[in-house]
């Protein structure tokens, strides 16, 4: 009875966030379980319950967090995907040092249906086909520090290979604005829409669909994202890619 009425009350407050789209059970009552006390405040600014459902990550299914930053992620994809499902929360072996504090948080919670790892080797890997690649907010730093769109060829075709046919590869980050391409990764930290998607597309993926959830119009582009006046309110795309 207890689950019942959390599952109800989480599903009241997601809609009222999300009013256009529904917000499938698994979802709704992986937000509202206590466990995640500490971080359901973050939810609605993270448009959490909206974006999860717009990935279409279902129980049962395996997920890759990659750069997962403080498991936020991590901790939701693991009580929607339950305990058929797999979740690996992964850092490059570049990224070891943001791992140091939130690995062993992670570990810690023990979350029996996660593997949390850095790996050793700067492209992802899975050691089985997963049904979803997510990331948030990572993607403009990959071509960074002269590596350029050959480091973009590379990763995406990483997450291909990472991909049983018809998976779903899932990429938010801050927009610049049209046009700018990918100039702007190192110094405000965004990136052009356009350019990710003529990217992934070139890797063999289609384009699903976008969800407009954390655009925000009054961002005219021109901050550094870590900027005060704009830092948790910057333009997000949330982009959706499919396997062939």
């Amino acid at each position: 009875m207890m689950k019942a009425l959390i599952a109800v009350a989480a599903c009241a407050v997601v809609a009222a966030a999300t009013p256009a789209q529904t917000i499938p059970s698994p979802v709704a009552r992986a937000l509202a379980d206590p466990v995640r006390a500490d971080q359901q405040g973050d939810d609605a600014r993270r448009q959490a319950a909206a974006v999860v459902a717009f990935s279409g990550l279902k129980p049962g299914q395996t997920v890759v967090d990659y750069l997962p930053g403080s498991g936020y992620w991590t901790r939701i994809f693991s009580g929607v995907v339950g305990p058929k499902g797999r979740v690996f929360a992964l850092w490059p072996v570049a990224g070891a040092r943001y791992a140091e504090k939130s690995l062993p948080a992670l570990k810690g919670r023990g979350l029996a249906n996660v593997t949390a790892e850095v790996q050793a080797t700067n492209l992802p890997t899975a050691p089985v086909p997963v049904d979803l690649v997510w990331t948030v907010q990572n993607y403009h730093d990959i071509p960074n520090k002269g590596a350029g769109e050959p480091a973009l060829r590379a990763f995406d075709a990483a997450v291909f290979r990472m991909l049983r046919h018809g998976g779903t590869y899932v990429i938010i980050d801050h927009a610049d604005k049209p046009g700018s391409e990918m100039t702007g990764t190192e110094t405000t930290h965004r990136i052009d829409p356009a350019a990710v998607k003529r990217q992934v597309t070139s890797a063999g993926f289609t384009f699903v669909g976008e969800s407009r959830v954390l655009r925000n119009p009054a961002d005219d582009h021109s901050k550094n994202v870590f900027d005060p006046a704009i830092r948790g309110k910057t333009d997000q795309f949330v982009y959706k890619f499919r396997k062939p």
